[in-house]
């Protein structure tokens, strides 16, 4: 269809909504009024956000939940550099994503004009495409080869580049169709090799993980675990790909992995890595899985040929989306009496072990038990609430302990991004009004992104956000006892009472220092956000000793100062 005459920013909306997008967050810029304008009516949400990070943050945590490109507006300069960690983190997390930036007008462009950056050269490595749309007439096309790129193969981010003169230019020019993402599928050679290597193998495992997933490839693939007795792991931060009260779920393979599962994939004669990258924290730094020649019979889908063999040489690799793999796998005529059919239940128990209460908590002795913290969320959430967190020895309680419903539970950043969690939890909380939301986040991570509280308030999303706040940036404070016990330097931290701070925001704020606390406040937080629509922060402050739950300082620091003088001796 031709329109009449229309601003550069009316073409660009309107190519919005052909994509089918509902909803846009962003911090608003003079560099893109033009696109402002054309939001006003347009029936787009944009959800105003108070700094450029959350924005993208929360356009990650969107694209995570509904499989379609997050959408992210920012002005030029300052604001296109604060977004560009959620762009590092669609990127690496594998994420939909497109990022809109208002750039300088075309006639100061390469004068360094205000705030002018060329975002080809800045973004060029963490995203799939980089470009800056120069003439008003072809917005459509790049528009419709943005959300191609940001959703076939393997998915990530997009930056567009808008200069200014360019978005209020008028232009006759006619609409695309929306895009159609595309996947590739294997082929019935490469399902009859996969199930030749599976039939003559006796401690398979298949491990899940990467984007792309469908309620659809989830089913799909249970049942092919069930009909095989498969044990089913799930990497770094994909814990939500198979609910993990199913029988098959055996584990989380990433950081602080339960030693016995670790053995179980060292151990493993075949393999399954349905769309993993098989990165660093998945592999345990390569060990768990050996670059460039793994020990087990390794079997790689993936939706990026080019991801395949570039790290692990596996020994069979199918470039595949996994709707498409998961529906010829569990079409496959399953392996008749497998030699591995014991080994579920038996790495089950050992979940189940490793999730008992761990020994720190055991005496009774800590004020407030983190443990049972989690084992009462799991008692009054619903099954299928969500949990997002950032980055930090925190996030064990919930990546060890919490049973994730399934399909789109996790949220939850692979890059290791420090302030992801209130962002992600507030957007899921704006996708799915009716799902209950709980976000984990540190006492410095919270400090990164927590004004996006205010956001919260704004648009009625009530996320309960529990603070574990120990006076510390935890993760660094363990390695820093790891490596120079004894002397703490830049890790400590000052806070601010954080169950005020959620009040002056116009929200709820509890503080809970004991186990008996927690319960009472989660239930009051819970009927709060249900019934108010604003956000509620439950602050859990604990000794900071209780690092993880299966050390504390004390005893790393005892370690290394044993260490370091047997060094010396």
């Amino acid at each position: 269809m031709t329109h009449p005459s229309r601003s550069g920013g009316q073409i660009l909306v309107d190519a919005l909504q052909i994509h089918g997008v509902d909803t846009a967050f962003g911090v608003p810029g003079e560099s893109y009024l033009d696109v402002l304008d054309a939001l006003h009516e347009s029936g787009i949400r944009f959800v105003i956000n108070r700094q450029e990070g959350g924005a993208a943050f929360m356009a990650d945590a969107y694209g995570k939940m509904t499989g379609k490109p997050g959408i992210c507006f920012v002005t030029r300069g300052p604001g296109a550099t604060n977004a560009s960690i959620g762009v590092h983190t669609a990127y690496q997390d594998s994420t939909p994503m497109i990022l809109f930036i208002g750039q300088v007008g075309g006639d100061f462009i390469d004068r360094e004009a205000f705030q002018e950056v060329d975002y080809r050269r800045m973004y060029g490595q963490m995203a799939k495409w980089v470009a800056q749309i120069d003439r008003a007439e072809r917005i459509p096309e790049y528009l419709a080869r943005a959300f191609q790129v940001a959703t076939s193969g393997r998915q990530g981010p997009v930056v567009l580049a808008l200069p200014e003169d360019m978005l209020v230019k008028r232009a006759t020019v006619p609409d695309t169709r929306r895009y159609q993402p595309v996947q590739a599928s294997p082929s019935q050679a490469q399902i009859d090799a996969l199930r030749a290597m599976l039939a003559a193998a006796k401690r398979p495992l298949l491990l899940l993980g990467g984007s792309g997933w469908t309620e659809q490839a989830c089913a799909d693939i249970a049942r092919f675990a069930e009909a095989n007795r498969l044990p089913v792991a799930c990497a770094f931060r994909y814990q939500d790909l198979l609910d993990n009260d199913h029988p098959h779920y055996i584990g989380d393979v990433g950081i602080g992995i339960n030693p016995k599962l670790a053995a179980r994939v060292k151990e493993a004669d075949v393999l399954i890595a349905l769309g993993p990258r098989l990165g660093e924290m998945t592999t345990g730094g390569y060990t768990v899985i050996e670059a460039p020649l793994p020990r087990q019979r390794l079997v790689h889908i993936h939706a990026s040929m080019e991801e395949l063999g570039s790290v692990f040489q596996a020994e069979l690799m199918i470039a595949s989306g996994m709707p498409q793999a998961a529906a010829m796998l569990a079409a496959m005529a399953p392996i008749d009496a497998p030699a591995w059919a014991g080994s579920v239940a038996e790495a089950k128990e050992e979940l189940h072990a490793w999730q008992k209460k761990p020994a720190i908590f055991q005496d009774g002795q800590a004020p407030l038990d983190l443990w049972q913290v989690v084992q009462e969320i799991d008692a009054l959430a619903p099954h299928d609430v969500i949990i997002t967190n950032g980055a930090g020895n925190y996030a064990t309680w919930a990546h060890r302990f919490h049973r994730y419903g399934g399909m789109r539970t996790q949220l939850a950043p692979t890059s290791g991004a420090m302030g992801y969690s209130v962002p992600a939890g507030v957007a899921a909380k704006i996708v799915d009004p009716a799902r209950t939301v709980i976000t984990f986040a540190g006492d410095g991570e919270f400090m990164m992104n927590g004004q996006e509280l205010a956001t919260a308030v704004q648009y009625g999303a009530g996320v309960i956000v529990i603070v574990f706040n120990n006076r510390m940036f935890g993760t660094i404070r363990m390695h820093q006892e790891r490596e120079y016990p004894g002397r703490v330097s830049g890790t400590d931290l000052e806070n601010p009472d954080f169950a005020a701070l959620a009040q002056a925001y116009g929200g709820h704020g509890e503080t809970v220092e004991t186990t008996a606390q927690f319960a009472p406040a989660l239930q009051r937080a819970l009927a709060f956000t249900r019934d108010k629509n604003l956000p509620a922060v439950i602050e859990l402050r604990y000794d900071g000793n209780l690092i993880t739950p299966g050390a504390t300082l004390e005893t790393i620091r005892e370690q290394a100062a044993k260490a370091k003088a047997s060094q010396a001796n």
